[in-house]
């Protein structure tokens, strides 16, 4: 099993001398806190955003219930704490909460001014709310999500700092291909580039962080060991990916089924990777609030 493993990078200096080893970006583990909340909305946490100090959250269920609130935090950063208001249910067309089956809620992100784009799969869209999600704006649907298979449709969804909203299937949509990544931009969407697949991993969450990288969180599993995390870090340039690290790989079973994340940086300008699991309102699985800090 990997842990939050750490890759190395041996350069080879002329007359085979070796130079130092320099490390390679990775993200160090720094702390789990488990969330309870007596509420029958709570459970099924599939996405999480953060404000720019880490502590003011959004998460959103599988059933479209959103918790808003703060985080606290220790002296490295780990969420100790959670502060939320009452849960609510975003609005419909109609003016009343959605229901199902339009409620299966997988991707949040925070966007500029304060509202708040949700994606929805089985009803494949991204629903487009004004501040904290109160009120409904409109719903963004494209032909393109439409081929989306049930229960692996929209599940990733990111804002970047113009508002420019992202998201991609946690399925490829031709076996053994690559994840599209569709863009949604000056009212048009388009497919501008893909996540390459790399074995069994599919993509379950993603944010920007302040330095405009895409963060990608992925999972597998492993039979009745558990599941397996990782997040890689793109680098986009207009229409093209000209970088995808691997900042974290789990082992099976070292946390609990993640699928949001939110990238953040800290006061001393560390990127913070926090992650939210979702529990499938099942007794034998936890909602865990994950910490880690990339190291460059």
């Amino acid at each position: 099993m990997r842990a939050g493993s750490v890759f190395a990078i041996g350069l080879v200096a002329g007359l085979g001398f070796a130079s130092p080893v320099i490390a390679a970006p990775h993200a160090v583990y720094v702390g789990t806190y488990v969330w309870h909340e007596d509420s029958p909305l709570f459970g099924g946490l599939s996405a999480l955003d953060l404000g720019e100090d880490g502590e003011a959250f959004v998460t959103v269920s599988d059933s479209a219930a959103i918790f808003a609130g703060r985080f606290s935090r220790n002296a490295q950063g780990a969420v100790t704490g959670v502060e939320a208001g009452a849960p609510f249910v975003p609005l419909s067309h109609h003016g009343t909460p959605i229901r199902p089956p339009m409620d299966d809620a997988e991707g949040i992100a925070l966007l500029p001014g304060g509202g708040l784009a949700i994606s929805y799969e089985t009803q494949d869209r991204i629903g487009i709310y004004g501040k904290a999600g109160r009120t409904y704006v409109t719903e963004l649907w494209a032909d393109a999500l439409k081929h989306f298979e049930p229960n692996y449709g929209a599940e990733a969804l990111a804002a970047d700092a113009e508002g420019t909203l992202y998201t991609m299937p946690e399925k490829p949509l031709t076996a053994g291909g690559d994840f599209p990544i569709y863009r949604y931009r000056n009212a048009v969407w388009d497919q501008p580039f893909a996540l390459v697949r790399k074995g069994n991993w599919r993509p379950v969450g993603a944010d920007f962080g302040q330095d405009g990288r895409l963060y990608v969180l992925e999972r597998d599993y492993w039979g009745l060991i558990g599941f397996m995390s990782r997040v890689r870090r793109l680098t986009l340039a207009g229409d093209s990916i000209v970088a995808d690290e691997l900042l974290l790989e789990t082992g099976a079973g070292i946390h609990d089924n993640l699928e949001g994340l939110a990238v953040w940086r800290d006061g001393a300008g560390k990127t913070r990777l926090t992650m939210i699991s979702d529990d499938n309102f099942l007794p034998t699985q936890r909602t865990e609030i994950v910490d880690y800090r990339v190291e460059e």
